[in-house]
């Protein structure tokens, strides 16, 4: 398939981004912080306020940072998650 918007390469730059995530200093263990916030019911809140929050601070630490839009997109992943989860 030929994507329009390089779709392939940035869910590839997401999938590095996210696997990144479960090697980093807040994957203690084998649980990771969001699990305790997610099997506390907090999930739902947990997920969308880190999208509202990156994507506020979106342009203004850092610039425009790449990384930002990798983390709301990745919180948008697990909000997604959390809708699947919760419909089953």
């Amino acid at each position: 398939m030929k994507y329009k918007f390089n779709e392939d390469k940035i869910i590839k730059n997401i999938q590095e981004y996210v696997d990144k995530t479960y090697d980093q200093h807040y994957s203690n263990g084998k649980y990771q912080a969001t699990d305790i916030i997610l099997d506390t019911g907090h999930g739902e809140g947990f997920a969308m306020g880190n999208i509202m929050k990156y994507a506020m601070r979106y342009g203004k630490k850092g610039g425009k940072n790449k990384m930002d839009l990798l983390k709301i997109i990745h919180y948008g992943i697990i909000a997604l998650y959390l809708q699947d989860t919760k419909n089953d």
